[in-house]
């Protein structure tokens, strides 16, 4: 018998790194207006104003108005329960555990529908849910999609599905179907939207909060696949116009591999769950930083408690060819790039110092030792 105590959280969406905040029971509006407005990097949009080369304003996205739009939401509830939930029981013998969730979608859908690919969305739309959970130790225990198209064309949604199936087996978690809606009046033809959800459980005693990193621990960066995982596709995509190539054109810089732009964008991520959980099994993991969204310099800064900053070793990984083009083109400065883009590193671990050797060593990803905890604030480079 399967005996579960969770409260509804007030926002389905609710991302991996608030579970890691540990809040009571209940949280005022302020602290989740405050923590949503550090997630977003309010500052990392705002650079280049001086028109030197292309930043994610440039194409059209505007950051700060999802951030006030949150504030705003938050304003209004007067306290939101537990944001991991209340403890589960499966048996007496089973510990007490925190039930964790992610929902996500795949940014990169229109570029599907440009491309025709469609076979990567799938695994696409698994690890951007799954990659966050893990963040905080929590295992995948199950996945589900809500797909909504103009109609249900079979050998389409089989290539989804397929993609989803894939992703799933790689997480080591089941996947329990979902809901598929046909909206002929909604959809242009051949378009849909795809949704994703995982959930997840972590021993309340084992949950990575960031809460015990220290000056002199480790960053530890585990590779990226060569695709750009949805970061900044909109700036992305700025530049292959002004750069008159087409998304059929061999991608440059590739050093004669046969890849075109469009088959390195549609790339999937890497699923890191099951080599992440093995590493975290061993112990030594204080904190960590799935690189999407809001890029690679605003994602460290998210795990870091207050006083403490980061500095990277600049030239520690190589950053995929991909990456080195679009700055070139674009005319982007490094600052923007970071912010943007993974730059070659899907996720980052703070480890401490004793076990960053250990880690490096046995890893089954390719891992990186690309910088350190410092005292201070703010992520810099070296």
């Amino acid at each position: 018998m399967v005996s579960c105590r969770v409260k509804p959280a007030l926002w389905s969406t609710v991302s991996c790194r608030q579970v890691r905040l540990r809040l009571p029971p209940l949280v005022p509006s302020t602290v989740v207006a405050k923590f949503e407005m550090s997630r977003y990097g309010l500052t990392s949009y705002t650079m280049n104003q001086d028109g030197k080369g292309l930043t994610w304003k440039d194409p059209g996205v505007n950051v700060n108005a999802d951030t006030k739009l949150v504030c705003r939401i938050a304003r209004r509830s007067h306290g939101i329960g537990g944001l991991a939930g209340d403890p589960f029981t499966v048996d007496d013998s089973y510990p007490y555990n925190y039930l964790v969730s992610s929902t996500d979608g795949v940014d990169m859908l229109k570029l599907a529908f440009e491309t025709g690919i469609h076979d990567t969305i799938g695994i696409n739309l698994v690890a951007m849910s799954v990659n966050d959970l893990i963040t905080c130790g929590a295992k995948p225990l199950r996945f589900q999609y809500f797909l909504a198209g103009h109609h249900l064309d079979v050998n389409l949604i089989e290539k989804i599905m397929k993609g989803i199936d894939n992703g799933c087996r790689r997480s080591d978690c089941c996947a329990v179907g979902g809901e598929k809606v046909e909206m002929p009046h909604y959809f242009a033809k051949g378009e849909y939207q795809l949704v994703g959800s995982a959930v997840g459980d972590v021993k309340t005693d084992s949950v990575i909060d960031g809460k015990n990193i220290v000056a002199g621990d480790i960053l530890i960066g585990l590779r990226s696949s060569g695709g750009v995982h949805t970061n900044g596709l909109v700036l992305v995509k700025r530049v292959l116009a002004e750069s008159g190539l087409s998304l059929s054109d061999q991608l440059p810089g590739s050093n004669g591999k046969l890849i075109t732009i469009a088959e390195t964008l549609m790339a999937p991520p890497v699923i890191y769950a099951k080599q992440v959980l093995d590493i975290i099994s061993e112990g030594g993991v204080n904190g960590m930083a799935h690189i999407s969204g809001s890029g690679f310099t605003n994602k460290i800064s998210h795990v870091l408690p207050d006083g403490l900053g980061a500095k990277i070793f600049t030239g520690s990984w190589e950053i995929p060819p991909f990456f080195h083009w679009l700055q070139q083109v674009g005319g982007i400065e490094d600052a923007e790039m970071r912010s943007t883009f993974h730059m070659g590193i899907g996720m980052v671990l703070v480890v401490t110092r004793e076990s960053a050797e250990r880690i490096l060593a046995e890893s089954s990803l390719v891992a990186c030792h690309i910088g350190e905890v410092v005292h201070g604030e703010g992520v810099h480079f070296s």
